[in-house]
């Protein structure tokens, strides 16, 4: 029997064979020559989302010590407990109940511990909240029923667990919402797109059975990259690569389509347009994680290694704006912990015990908050509908 790799990659494999697309590759001789391939967002998109192979949709869980990386939800309960405490201000200013959803849940840790803090913050939470945790990873889903009974208790309500595509058609999103998205956009299938010969090009991939999977140019398919990147003032020098997120303004349109009033809170590593096409990141952001190792390699490993790329600010607020978003707050991730009382949770303890539960607290905290980690190089950025 086929590997779940070689599955995936036969897939692969024959689509590009019977695309009508062309690209171009540079012979040894360096001369050019016309190859058949498929946009580089094709084929990421097959290699995370394809229904039976795909990364997200198959094989073991993806996060944590066993997986291929760390979410923040990973780090203590930390990022939860503030997370209960602004969905509560929130829920308190607009004085209704809320739809708590998470999109791109995971295995759950996250909204079990924001239940679970939530619980400890109000003892009317169940009633002032519902939670929705919206996931397509069959072993991600299993696992969600796990993370309530081991972080939120057994007496706590299970969350509606829906697919994405359920979540779309049900309509359930028209209830007054606030959607948390944590590191979701930059899981979502980017174009890539090159300086070459003064031409803006779009990177293809190809295959041969001498080569394998490599890369092409190949002419810009989607005629809103050249304007998306004229807006975000991006002018690429020769030979400069960048990712274009064409995923995420969808995303953004359809969402605000299906949600007619609540809020949506996103949580990402990604910069402005400056710093995303900087002369540093030549080569872009994209990047791919196994068994917590990173590589630059994309075409290896074929659905069963994370592909990735840093989030685009600049581009996801003038997306955001374009759909009917209004933005509600925009800060790093850290200054967003210090305005909703993270210090607050720092406990006095005498030192004696270094694995105590003060302990293991402070020191959630200060991993969150030292500028070299996580959290000025994260940002969240809050719209509403």
């Amino acid at each position: 029997m086929m590997t779940k790799t070689n599955e995936l990659a036969t897939k692969l494999e024959k689509r590009i064979s019977a695309s009508v697309d062309k690209g171009w590759q540079q012979d040894k001789e360096g001369k050019l020559r016309a190859v058949g391939c498929i946009s580089f967002k094709e084929f990421m998109a097959a290699c995370l989302y394809d229904d039976e192979y795909g990364y997200y949709r198959s094989g073991p869980v993806r996060i944590g010590k066993n997986g291929d990386f760390y979410t923040s939800s990973g780090i203590g309960a930390i990022m939860a407990e503030v997370l209960a405490r602004y969905a509560l201000a929130y829920a308190n200013a607009e004085e209704s109940q809320i739809q708590l959803v998470e999109w791109g849940a995971g295995t759950g840790r996250l909204s079990a511990q924001i239940a679970a803090a939530g619980r400890t913050l109000d003892m009317n939470w169940e009633s002032r909240f519902s939670s929705v945790l919206v996931e397509d990873h069959p072993m991600h889903r299993e696992a969600v029923q796990r993370s309530y009974r081991e972080l939120a208790g057994r007496e706590c309500a299970e969350p509606l667990l829906l697919s994405s595509k359920e979540a779309w058609d049900s309509g359930i999103l028209k209830r007054k919402s606030l959607v948390l998205a944590n590191e979701l956009l930059d899981a979502f299938p980017v174009h890539r797109v090159a300086m070459q010969d003064g031409e803006l090009v779009e990177l293809g991939v190809g295959w041969s059975k001498e080569q394998g999977f490599y890369e092409v140019y190949m002419p810009v398919t989607d005629p809103r990259l050249v304007h998306w990147l004229e807006s975000d003032g991006i002018s690429l020098k020769e030979g400069q690569r960048t990712e274009v997120h064409a995923a995420a303004y969808d995303f953004l349109q359809r969402l605000r389509g299906d949600m007619p009033s609540g809020r949506l809170v996103l949580i990402d590593y990604g910069h402005e347009a400056e710093e995303y096409a900087a002369e540093h990141r030549r080569l872009g952001t994209l990047m791919c994680y196994w068994k917590h190792q990173a590589s630059g390699n994309p075409y290896v490993r074929i659905g069963v290694q994370d592909i990735t790329s840093h989030v685009p600010f600049t581009f996801v607020r003038r997306a955001a704006e374009d759909a009917g978003w209004k933005l509600a707050g925009y800060t790093t991730q850290k200054q967003f912990l210090l305005d909703n009382g993270v210090l607050g949770l720092l406990q006095s303890h005498d030192g004696s015990d270094p694995f105590g539960e003060a302990a293991r607290i402070n020191r959630a905290v200060r991993q969150l908050l030292l500028s070299d980690e996580m959290s000025e190089a994260f940002k969240v950025m809050v719209l509403d509908a």
